[in-house]
């Protein structure tokens, strides 16, 4: 296992220097810059209680992916990239139903080896359906009750963020650039759009968010645009990211977190560039600050919470962006996004461990193992439930005082 920790350090630091985020004159401020933080001993304010234990096939090993568990309906829906969407009791874990979308054309030869379906962005619940993507283009749509596959759509481009759903509508973003719409009830194709992407973007792309009937997604050219639901059209559209430099690596502004929708504003952030607070309904910028992430963020009351490319987790006020805290003692550790669970953000890192951090002072106060092989997506919260999923698959439900 030493030897596995040692490989995804390497592989931090390889990505950091790669995407020209940090800039080094010298072999030693280039380990520096690239050094991961190791734990160290806190004073544990709690206990986290394991409540249950499941898989979820593979996982998504060591490949990119935003897999993340999602609730609904009663039931804890979530999938593997090879091809398995599952969903368990909520209660203990116990498998509800399987399904695997690796076979779904059923294709597969006595002799021949199960071929991913590649699956990513997902699954999200809507109209008694859950909705995954793939990085084959493919749009799945399975009934919630019975795992069965209600509708099968294609899209031009790799699904590799979470599509989203409202008034009978699902929007899918692509890293082609592509928006598309479809029925979600059937499947049929309501509308599509392409946006321009740039020769170098990052691994990632932004989710849509849904809200008064306008669809705001990010795109790899440091903007964030609104569309109306129904059909398409554009309204407004704001620059987040700020390209800076003389090379392709160094102008890379990709805004590949999900737009964050709160009453009547959009907050969003750039991989190099800004955070900002958007009026939702006329795209007015009302503040920006200099931050940069890949990452989706978090509300809680006044309070907006981030984690930035270097693994530095802040609290922001939202209402004017002035910062109330810093927490860098996980720099480097490839940190996830945060979640909200009662007066803590949760976040975690890619040895495997989640982080509680108090809202107010920004201290870390607990720690919890779930899994060596690490965790790569922001835990989901339901009901003061944590479920985080490891990149093997494994499954915990995690209970705090």
């Amino acid at each position: 296992m030493l030897k596995k920790l040692r490989f995804n350090k390497k592989l931090l630091a390889i990505a950091l220097v790669s995407l020209g985020l940090v800039a080094c004159s010298s072999t030693d401020e280039e380990d520096e810059a690239t050094k991961v933080a190791e734990l160290t001993e806190i004073k544990q304010a709690f206990d986290a209680d394991v409540l249950w234990e499941s898989s979820v096939g593979n996982g998504v090993s060591d490949y990119f992916s935003r897999i993340k568990p999602n609730v609904a309906y009663g039931k804890l829906y979530s999938a593997s990239r090879y091809g398995d969407v599952v969903a368990l009791e909520l209660a203990n874990g116990e498998e509800i139903w399987s399904t695997d979308l690796s076979d779904v054309k059923g294709e597969r030869g006595f002799f021949e080896r199960r071929q991913s379906a590649l699956l990513n962005g997902g699954p999200i619940l809507g109209i008694q359906k859950v909705f995954i993507g793939s990085e084959n283009g493919e749009v799945f749509a399975l009934d919630a009750d019975t795992g069965k596959l209600d509708w099968q759509g294609k899209v031009k481009g790799e699904v590799i963020a979470a599509p989203a759903i409202d008034a009978g509508i699902l929007v899918v973003n692509t890293a082609s650039g592509v928006i598309k719409a479809f029925n979600a009830s059937n499947g049929q194709d309501e509308w599509q759009i392409e946006q321009e992407v740039p020769a170098l973007t990052l691994r990632g792309v932004s989710s849509p968010a849904i809200s008064s009937g306008g669809v705001m997604v990010g795109s790899a050219n440091g903007t964030m645009s609104v569309y109306i639901l129904e059909t398409g059209q554009q309204g407004w559209t704001v620059e987040v990211g700020e390209a800076g430099g003389s090379t392709q690596l160094e102008r890379v502004i990709d805004v590949d977190s999900a737009p964050l929708i709160y009453g009547d504003k959009v907050y969003s952030i750039s991989v190099k560039g800004n955070l900002t607070a958007i009026d939702l309904r006329t795209g007015r910028m009302i503040w920006e600050r200099q931050y940069s992430s890949y990452h989706d963020m978090a509300i809680s009351g006044n309070s907006l919470f981030l984690t930035d490319i270097k693994g530095h987790i802040y609290a922001v006020d939202r209402l004017n962006g002035f910062e109330k805290w810093s927490q860098l003692a996980l720099t480097n550790r490839g940190v996830t996004g945060p979640a909200i669970i009662g007066d803590y953000i949760v976040v975690g890192d890619f040895e495997g461990y989640l982080h509680f951090i108090d809202q107010t002072t920004g201290d870390i106060v607990a720690r919890h193992e779930v899994d060596s092989s690490g965790l790569n997506i922001a835990p989901t919260v339901h009901e003061n439930i944590i479920y985080a999923q490891s990149r093997n698959g494994d499954l915990q439900a995690i209970k705090i005082p």
